[in-house]
C-alpha cells in the first residue's frame, strides 16, 4: 500500500484534517511520509520517535515488540495461579489511602464468583482514586501473589470493564522517555498501514525457512506484510517461545530480508569500488645488481618473515599493483607480526613514488609504530631525501606546523599518527595507501572521513585495515562481506605460551609475592586496573591506590603509574623507563591494551578481570610472552555481595582459561557480546543487525549471500528498493 504524501510517519492513527490551502507535508525520497523538522521540534512525542530513529513509515512498521501481554481472555480469580499474570473483571468493594508503612492506595475487589483480591498502589493520582472508587467494575491485569492475608496485585493495569476483548496479543514496544505505549502503538499501526510493503524479493525465489499452514490448510510462506501484521498483533494461540526466540516463520521472513539488504549493500559497495581507479603501486625493477627500496628493507631486517607473513605480503602486493582500489583487512592474533607487514606495504607505495599514512587509535600505540618505523625505514629513506612524519593531537604548534609542511610537500613519505591524521588542515601531496591499525577502535564515521580525505588525490586510495581481534567467519560473511581478508595464522618463533590463571581477589597477597619473585629473577610485571579514580558507582580498586599499595609492598622496586589522563610527556617518560628495564612494575589502565612490546615482561595481572570484555582480556594477555622467559597472566576477580560471578563474566573468564587461540576467543566474544565491538559501530551509529543473529541464522546468511549477486544482476531496481527500505541512508556506513 503506497504511502500517502500528506500523512505523517510519526503522527497518531487519526491525524487532523488538513486546512484548505495549507501546504502538504514533505515526503521522503522513497515515498514514505515524513514529518517536517519544525513539527518534530514542537512535539515532544515526535521528538521521542525521532530519537528512536522512527522517521519513515517503514521505520515504524519495522519497530517490533519486545514482548506481549495477553488481554484476550478474562480469568476467574479462583482459576488464576499465584506468581502468574492474569486478567480479571471485578467490582471495587473498598478503597482507602493508608499511611503506614508508607502512603499507599489499597483497593479491595470482588469478582462474580465472590472471590476477592487486594490491589495496592504506592504511586497514584486523584484520577486513579476516582476510577477505583467503590462500586466501579474494572478490568484488571497484573501478577497475582498469594499470602497470609489473601491474594494481592501490586500496581496492576486497570480500566473500566466493558467492550470486546482484543483478538490478538497486546504488543509492548521498546520506547524512551516521553513516549507512552498507547501513543507508540497508534503510531506503529498508522505507519504499518501507510508503509509501502510491496514485494522486493525476486519472483519465484525460494525462502530458506519453514513455511506455515494458511487458512486454506495449504503450506505457504509469509509475505513481508503478513509477517509484520502477525508480529505486531499475534493470535493468542501462537507459541510465545517461538516469538521470543525469533524462530517463528514470521520472524524468519524478517531476518532473511534484513540479511539480504546487508549483503546487497556490501556487494554494491564492493562493485562501486571496483569501478573506481587507484594508483598502481609497484616497486621499480632495478638493474646492475642494485636493490629497490622494498628489497633493501627485506635485506636489512634482523629476522626472517614467517610463511604466513610472506603469504599475506604477496596478497597485498598483488592488490597494490592493480588500478582497482585495495580494500583489505589484515587480521592476525596478538604478536603475529602485523606491523612488519604494514611496513612492507608502505615501502611498496613509497618506492612507487606515493605517500602512505598509518593511523592508530592511541598515542602510545602510534608512538610505538613511529619508533619502529623510524628505526626500520629512516636509514633507507634519508638518502632519497624522504622522512617519516608524526602527527598527534598533543603536538606543540611549531612542531605540528613543520610536520604539516612535510606532508604537504611530499617530503614525508610516511605519516604516522592518531586521529590527527584525518583533521582538515592535513593535506597530502600524493597519498596512495592508508593503513588503519586496530580499525575496530575507530568509529565508522572516522574511517569514512579518512577515506574522503584521500580522495583529494583525484583517485581512490588503497586501504589496508589491521585487527588483532580475529574475525569469526559469520562476521566476515556479513559485516566484512565487501572486504578481502588476509590472515596471519602463524606466530613468529620465540613466542612462549602464556599460562592463564584465575585467582580470587582474596588471594591478592599471593599475587604480590609472585611479583616479588619475578622481579628477583630480573623480569618485569604489568598490573592493569579498570579505573583511574575512585567511583561511587563501582566498588573497584583504582590505579592510583594500587600504585601506592604495590610501592609499599615492594620496597626497592620502581613501580610506575600510567593512565590516559596523564600529560603526554609523562606517559612517554614512564614508558621509556619500563621499556628500558629500569622500572620493575607498571601499574596501568587499559592504555597498554594494544601495541606495547616489552619482551622482558613475563607477568600480567588484570585486576577485576570480571569487568573486562573477552577481546580486551586477550589483548592484555598478549603484552606478555614476547620473550624467551615463561610467562603468565593472572586474572584477579571479585565476586561481590552475592558471592557469585555473573554468568557473562563467568563465560569470559572460562574462555580465557581454556584457550589462547585468538580465533576461538573471537568466536566466543561474538556469542557473548554480539557484533558491535568488532565493527567499531556503537560509537558511530552504524547499523547493527536488529533482528538476525549471526550464529543462529547462518542458513539465512548463506541464502542471502547466494541471492545478492543474482538479484543485483537480474533485478537491480528491486535490489535498490530493498536496501532503501531496510537501511535508508545508513548504507553508507557499510562502505567504511
Amino acid at each position: 500500500m503506497p504511502a500517502t504524501p500528506a500523512s505523517s510517519a510519526a503522527a497518531s492513527a487519526a491525524p487532523k484534517a488538513r486546512k484548505p490551502g495549507r501546504p502538504r507535508k514533505a515526503a521522503a525520497a522513497d515515498g514514505a511520509a515524513v514529518v517536517p523538522a519544525k513539527a518534530v521540534a514542537k512535539n515532544p512525542a515526535q521528538q521521542a520517535l525521532a530519537k528512536l530513529g522512527l522517521i519513515r513509515d517503514i521505520d515504524l512498521a519495522l519497530h517490533l515488540p519486545l514482548r506481549y501481554e495477553d488481554e484476550t481472555r478474562i480469568v476467574a480469580l479462583r482459576n488464576a495461579r499465584d506468581d502468574e499474570v492474569a486478567q480479571i473483571e471485578a467490582t471495587v468493594i473498598s478503597s482507602e489511602i493508608q499511611m503506614r508503612p508508607r502512603r499507599q492506595l489499597v483497593v479491595q475487589v470482588e469478582d462474580a464468583n465472590g472471590d476477592q483480591c487486594e490491589l495496592r498502589f504506592f504511586s497514584f493520582y486523584p484520577s486513579h482514586q476516582k476510577t477505583l472508587s467503590v462500586g466501579a467494575t474494572l478490568r484488571i491485569r497484573g501478577e497475582i501473589k498469594g499470602g497470609f492475608w489473601g491474594r494481592q496485585m501490586v500496581h496492576p493495569a486497570f480500566r473500566q470493564a466493558g467492550g470486546e476483548l482484543p483478538q490478538s496479543l497486546t504488543p509492548v514496544y521498546p520506547t524512551t522517555a516521553g513516549l507512552p505505549q498507547p501513543y507508540l502503538r497508534r503510531a506503529v499501526i498508522s505507519g504499518l498501514q501507510r508503509a509501502d510493503l510491496s514485494e522486493t524479493l525476486p519472483p519465484g525465489v525460494e525462502l530458506p525457512y519453514a513455511r506455515y499452514l494458511g487458512e486454506n490448510g495449504r503450506s505457504q510462506a509469509y509475505s513481508l506484510r503478513d509477517a509484520l501484521q502477525f508480529l505486531h498483533h499475534p493470535t493468542p494461540d501462537v507459541s510465545i517461545a517461538a516469538l521470543e526466540d525469533h524462530s517463528h516463520p514470521a520472524w524468519q521472513r524478517l531476518k532473511a530480508e534484513e540479511l539480504l539488504a546487508q549483503q546487497l549493500s556490501q556487494l554494491t559497495a564492493k562493485r562501486e569500488r571496483d569501478r573506481l581507479r587507484a594508483p598502481a603501486l609497484q616497486a621499480p625493477r632495478m638493474e646492475g645488481g642494485h636493490l629497490n627500496l622494498h628489497e633493501q628493507f627485506l635485506t636489512a631486517l634482523p629476522f626472517s618473515l614467517t610463511g604466513a607473513q610472506r603469504r599475506v605480503c604477496e596478497e597485498i602486493a598483488r592488490d597494490l599493483a592493480r588500478h582497482v582500489p585495495m580494500h583489505r583487512l589484515l587480521q592476525g592474533d596478538v604478536g603475529s607480526g602485523k606491523t612488519i607487514v604494514a611496513a612492507l606495504s608502505a615501502v611498496i607505495a613509497i618506492d612507487a613514488g606515493w605517500q602512505c599514512a598509518l593511523m592508530a587509535p592511541t598515542e602510545i600505540l602510534a608512538e610505538q609504530h613511529f619508533a619502529k618505523l623510524v628505526g626500520w625505514l629512516e636509514p633507507l629513506l634519508a638518502p632519497r631525501g624522504l622522512k617519516v612524519a608524526w602527527l598527534a593531537g598533543a603536538q606543540k604548534k611549531k612542531e605540528r606546523a613543520a610536520m604539516l609542511a612535510l606532508v604537504e610537500s611530499g617530503e614525508a613519505a610516511l605519516v604516522v599518527g592518531t586521529h590527527a591524521v584525518i583533521q582538515e588542515q592535513v593535506q597530502f601531496k600524493k597519498l596512495g595507501l592508508a593503513v588503519i591499525d586496530e580499525q575496530h577502535r575507530f568509529g565508522v564515521a572516522q574511517r569514512l572521513a579518512l577515506r574522503q580525505k584521500l580522495l583529494s588525490t583525484g583517485m581512490e586510495p588503497h586501504m589496508l585495515m589491521m585487527s588483532a581481534t580475529p574475525i569469526p567467519r559469520t562476521l566476515a560473511m556479513s559485516y566484512y562481506a565487501d572486504l578481502d581478508v588476509s590472515t596471519i595464522d602463524e606466530l613468529p618463533p620465540g613466542r612462549t605460551p602464556v599460562v592463564t590463571k584465575l585467582i580470587s581477589d582474596s588471594r591478592r597477597d599471593e599475587v604480590v609475592a609472585r611479583i616479588a619473585d619475578q622481579i628477583a629473577q630480573g623480569r618485569q610485571v604489568y598490573w592493569v586496573c579498570p579505573l583511574i579514580e575512585e567511583s561511587e558507582a563501582l566498588d573497584l580498586s583504582n590505579a592510583t591506590a594500587t600504585h601506592t599499595d604495590l610501592s609499599e609492598a615492594l620496597p626497592g622496586v620502581m613501580v610506575g603509574l600510567l593512565h590516559s589522563r596523564m600529560p603526554t610527556a609523562e606517559k612517554k617518560a614512564v614508558m621509556e623507563l619500563f621499556t628500558a628495564g629500569v622500572m620493575g612494575v607498571l601499574v596501568s589502565t587499559t592504555v597498554i591494551e594494544v601495541g606495547v612490546d616489552v619482551p622482558n615482561a613475563s607477568l600480567m595481572v588484570i585486576e577485576h578481570a570480571e569487568r573486562f570484555g573477552l577481546s580486551q582480556l586477550h589483548q592484555l594477555r598478549g603484552r606478555v610472552g614476547r620473550g624467551a622467559a615463561a610467562s603468565a597472566c593472572v586474572l584477579l576477580y571479585a565476586v561481590g555481595d552475592s558471592g557469585k560471578l555473573g554468568e557473562t563474566a563467568k563465560e569470559r573468564l572460562k574462555a580465557m582459561a581454556e584457550t589462547s587461540d585468538g580465533f576461538e576467543i573471537a568466536r566466543r566474544d561474538l556469542e557473548i557480546r554480539g557484533p558491535g565491538e568488532f565493527l567499531g559501530a556503537k560509537q558511530s551509529g552504524a547499523p547493527l543487525l536488529r533482528f538476525a543473529d549471526l550464529e543462529a541464522d547462518k542458513h539465512l546468511l548463506e541464502w542471502a549471500r547466494e541471492l545478492a549477486p543474482e538479484m543485483l544482476d537480474r533485478w537491480p531496481e528491486l535490489a535498490i528498493t530493498h536496501v532503501s527500505r531496510w537501511l535508508g541512508g545508513k548504507a553508507e556506513y557499510l562502505k567504511a
